[in-house]
């Protein structure tokens, strides 16, 4: 029984390794961020907190959009149709770099909102300048994920995770030498580090875009673009998948920065706390996001080959491989929660000594909850993958806003405001969300598989 899902172990990681790799490195990155920021204080690190929680929001609606060409692709490689696949970068690529312009309108539109979020005022003064660089690095991104998501589609998972570690590399080095001023570069602090992310992610588009041309086998896929011709038809199929993707990833991204700015309600210490917390949790996120992409592809291959009962059961072994790895990882969590807060912060800074104290205390607790949700939370993406694989989108649309927003969302603003819980209660808030949103879409996953079984 157990070695009908176990047998697929080796596949399914060989097929995620890439895409989980290339996504840590974007987290890995981050972590980078927050451990050369916090050196800077407190406050520098909450600002940069409060930046990116405009940024992630929008962000989550580019790259759930651009979620929508895997399938597509994935789809089209299965019934051997190259001009499909063509057609769905092509109208993907025109769709997010509007999208990735738009997002940036958005947030330059939405900016003035940071003054009134009750957010501390050394904070918020911090977070402006940061905000500009890193937003307008959403129109490069967005841009790089429909190359991803076509060559995730394809099944070569590896191309994006180079152009991801390259960008790494340029990040972390401009950071270094930017954030305090490293051999005669000018002093930036976090405007440094906002210049680092916007220089790798324009080096990202154009290495992935480079690598691609430079393979016989993806060559015509990616160069003789006619942009003049832009089917209404593909653009619409694109649209109905990914706008209820974008959703749904939304959703999520949105009550993750509800948190963040709650956080700021409690206190700059709270806010750092809740940063270094949110770090190490998407580090791990990141395994169940890259098992979400091999859900989504085997299944699209199976729905075009039309195999209903091997759909399900591969479908269901990265179910199970995602929860002993998630497991795993709530132990990790458990053991190290008073160590690793640690890494981000000057234990040795003596002028800064309560407050790293009391953040390190918070963040502790934090990583408590966090342990408990890492199973939730890789096992809700999974399935949202083998969903999408299905080109199923609008009701776990509905189940995630449901869980999220009428679940989570209420609690964390109850127990973290008005109970002495405080970022503890915030925390078992994002618990709740996304425990009720593992089970509510594992149920419409097994309703849709039976249902295609017994056709």
């Amino acid at each position: 029984m157990f070695q009908n899902y176990t047998k697929e172990f080796a596949y399914n990681l060989r097929l995620s390794y890439p895409v989980i790799l290339g996504m840590l490195g974007h987290t890995f990155v981050a972590f980078a961020d927050n451990i050369m920021v916090g050196q800077l204080g407190t406050a520098e690190l909450a600002a940069v907190s409060l930046g990116n929680s405009f940024v992630f929001v929008a962000m989550s609606l580019g790259i759930g959009f651009s979620t929508a060409i895997t399938p597509l692709v994935a789809e089209a490689d299965g019934a051997k149709d190259q001009a499909a696949g063509k057609s769905a970068l092509k109208h993907g690529l025109v769709l997010c770099t509007v999208l990735g312009l738009s997002l940036f309108g958005l947030i330059q539109v939405c900016k003035p909102l940071i003054h009134h979020m009750e957010q501390p005022p050394e904070v918020v003064e911090l977070a402006l300048p940061y905000l500009d660089l890193v937003a307008f690095s959403l129109v490069p991104l967005i841009i790089f994920q429909a190359f991803k998501q076509f060559s995730e589609g394809l099944s070569q998972t590896k191309y994006p995770m180079y152009a991801t570690i390259l960008a790494n590399a340029v990040n972390i080095t401009l950071n270094y030498l930017l954030i305090f001023g490293s051999f005669g570069f000018p002093k930036l602090g976090i405007v440094g580090a906002a210049v680092g992310t916007l220089v790798s992610r324009v080096i990202m588009v154009a290495y992935i875009w480079y690598l691609l041309k430079r393979k016989k086998k993806f060559e015509s896929y990616v160069t003789q673009f006619n942009f003049k011709k832009i089917e209404k038809k593909v653009m619409r199929k694109i649209i109905s998948l990914g706008f209820p993707s974008a959703l749904q990833m939304f959703f999520e991204v949105a009550i993750f920065t509800a948190a963040i700015w709650l956080s700021g309600v409690l206190g700059k210490n709270a806010q750092a706390a809740n940063q270094i917390a949110l770090n190490l949790s998407s580090m791990t996120f990141m395994v169940g996001m890259g098992l979400s992409v091999a859900a989504m592809v085997r299944v699209g291959n199976q729905k075009g080959l039309r195999n209903h009962k091997d759909l399900k059961r591969i479908a269901e072994s990265i179910f199970f491989l995602t929860l002993i790895l998630e497991v795993v990882f709530a132990a990790i969590f458990l053991v190290g929660r008073h160590w690793f807060p640690t890494i981000y912060l000057d234990v040795g800074d003596i002028a800064n000594q309560a407050d790293n104290t009391e953040v390190i205390i918070v963040a502790a607790k934090l990583l408590l909850v966090a342990a408990f949700f890492q199973i939730s939370d890789g096992l809700q993406v999974v399935v949202l993958g083998a969903l999408r694989g299905l080109q199923d989108v609008k009701i776990p649309t509905l189940i995630t806003f449901i869980a999220y927003w009428l679940i989570g969302f209420p609690i964390s603003y109850y127990l973290g405001l008005h109970t002495d819980l405080e970022s503890t209660g915030i925390w078992i808030g994002l618990l709740s969300g996304l425990t009720a949103s593992a089970v509510m879409l594992y149920l419409r996953f097994n309703f849709l598989t039976k249902k295609y079984i017994n056709q």
